[in-house]
């Protein structure tokens, strides 16, 4: 049964009939002896549950809601959203002319070994009970008109700033790290500090997260009934030293569930290139095919088979305080079904592999073009609608200091790979701002140094309001405008575009994604992981 707009028109939202109020029951009334009329309470019914429960499978598989059990809040578990100084977080997103907002939430795989279930699916006996690290880490972006879905995933084995980051209860503070391994930051007090994480290197806020373990995946699976998967060969994920998730399937569809849903979601090796990359793309076709099963397979509206469902994944399920009951997840659930499946986009982060570590990747310049599209609300999958509403503006923390009382570096970044910089251009602008009221602009005398664009950073939300206002003087775009630990303070680089004159010209924005994010439609049913042949059987 698909959930048609009408069927999301005739849900009723929380205090109507069998609405979450928190102490249970059925509510509402029906009309006793009109059989059409409980029919068709019933089917709302159904669908209610079916809307909920699917938005948070969405969710990575990581939660539901089942409306007549107020224990289901009691198996939900909860921590706080972020674990970093202020300074590292990313300011609140703002509305949209419209006064629509976009929604973040980051969704947490944990590898913890902390149960004896956990042990025996995530295997590696001498890690029991170790730190748990984030080893899937998805950031699901819905749009503020609710039109649209963007996910991107970033590899496990991404080099990353981590931010310093305090345990909300042993109290203990984890310093700073540069140049870690993004999985790690699980292990620096809690989700919070994955989160933190994905703030200071996007300035993305996210309002909440969602995070589930081995033994978790495993009941979800075994709720929903089977998710269909395709391979184009036989595939065994096993190597002779014991590498491998252990998955086999023959050539051709599957529909997996349990153990093997975890096996699938977990293989590197025997998949593309054996690489983390490879597992990235496998868990969005999952996750593709996921959405696609519940929305269109009638087995769901079973109301023992969602009450199990319900039970899984609040079970399953650690969120912030954000979702900590089934009300707030109703709430959320009732914006996610808005989402039309082919509206939905999976992308990886853009990456390269490092040139010191082995096998680590490092961001790319086409993941800030992914991180910015984000941030202004632009649909992964290009089909915006430009004219229906106008991006939103960034949120500022702090105003901007009094012109005459604003300090700005400014330094030249007008060097290219094929020619040299112009000589004393850090100077020209200088005067151009001290002209302009900005008397406290200084010339940065060290060398000249490569910028494509111009830009203007700034290191701590207190300052963004300063940098915000020294692009409105010069008229250099918003977008243009970077929260950086690189600097000591606001610092504007004059960048190639901008060699000569004092008007800044700015190119016409590209708000195309990136080839290199591999976006994946969520009504793509075509998709089918291509295996290794060293192992196939």
């Amino acid at each position: 049964m698909s959930l048609t707009p009408q069927d999301h028109q005739d849900h009723e939202g929380p205090g109507g009939p069998g609405g979450p109020d928190g102490k249970g029951g059925r509510g509402g009334s029906v009309r006793k002896g009109v059989l059409v009329a409980e029919r068709a309470r019933r089917r709302r019914r159904v669908l209610r549950w079916s809307a909920t429960i699917l938005a948070v499978v969405i969710l990575g598989g990581a939660g539901a809601g089942y409306l007549y059990y107020e224990h289901l809040n009691a198996n939900i578990k909860s921590d706080d959203l972020n674990l970093g100084d202020a300074k590292d977080r990313a300011a609140d997103t703002k509305a949209n002319s419209a006064g629509q907002k976009a929604m973040n939430i980051l969704l947490i795989g944990s590898d913890a070994r902390d149960s004896a279930e956990n042990q025996k699916l995530g295997g590696a006996k001498d890690t029991f009970n170790g730190t748990p690290l984030a080893d899937v880490q998805m950031l699901l972006h819905i749009s503020a008109d609710r039109s649209n879905m963007s996910v991107v995933s970033m590899p496990r084995d991404t080099l990353v700033d981590i931010p310093k980051c305090t345990d909300p209860d042993t109290k203990k503070t984890y310093a700073a790290s540069t140049r870690s391994m993004t999985n790690e930051s699980l292990a620096r007090g809690g989700p919070g500090c994955t989160v933190a994480t994905w703030e200071k290197l996007t300035d993305i806020h996210i309002d909440h997260f969602m995070m589930i373990d081995f033994s978790g995946v495993v009941s979800m699976a075994d709720a929903i009934g089977g998710v269909p998967v395709c391979v184009d060969a036989n595939v065994y994920s096993h190597t002779s030293s014991g590498k491998g998730s252990g998955l086999k399937l023959e050539e051709g569809t599957h529909s997996i569930k349990g153990k093997q849903a975890l096996q699938w979601l977990r293989t590197r090796y025997g998949f593309e290139d054996d690489t983390d990359l490879a597992r990235a793309k496998a868990q969005h076709m999952y996750m593709n095919s996921m959405v696609r099963e519940l929305r269109a397979n009638a087995k769901l509206t079973n109301p023992n088979k969602l009450r199990k469902l319900a039970e899984a994944a609040t079970e399953a399920i650690t969120v912030d305080d954000g979702l900590d009951t089934i009300t707030k997840m109703y709430d959320l659930a009732g914006e996610l079904q808005k989402v039309p499946t082919e509206r939905i986009t999976m992308t990886t982060m853009p990456n390269a592999y490092d040139t010191i570590q082995t096998g680590r990747v490092v961001p790319t310049a086409d993941a800030d073009q992914v991180f910015r599209l984000v941030r202004e609300d632009i649909a992964l999958d290009g089909k915006d609608d430009k004219k229906a509403t106008a991006s939103p503006s960034p949120t500022v923390t702090d105003a901007a200091a009094a012109d005459d009382d604003l300090a700005v570096q400014v330094h030249n970044g007008t060097r290219t790979d094929t020619l040299a910089p112009v000589s004393g251009r850090a100077g020209a602008v200088t005067q151009l701002l001290t002209g302009k009221g900005l008397t406290k602009a200084v010339a940065d005398p060290s060398a000249a140094t490569s910028e494509a664009k111009t830009v203007i950073r700034y290191p701590s939300a207190d300052l963004q309001g300063d940098a915000l206002r020294v692009a409105k003087v010069l008229g250099i775009p918003t977008s243009q405008v970077k929260k950086s630990t690189a600097v000591s303070g606001v610092t504007l680089f004059v960048g190639a575009d901008w060699r000569s004159g004092t008007t800044y010209k700015a190119a016409k924005a590209d708000d195309s994604t990136p080839a290199s994010a591999q976006a994946m439609n969520g009504a793509d049913t075509s998709q089918c992981m291509h295996v290794d042949p060293a192992y196939t059987w």
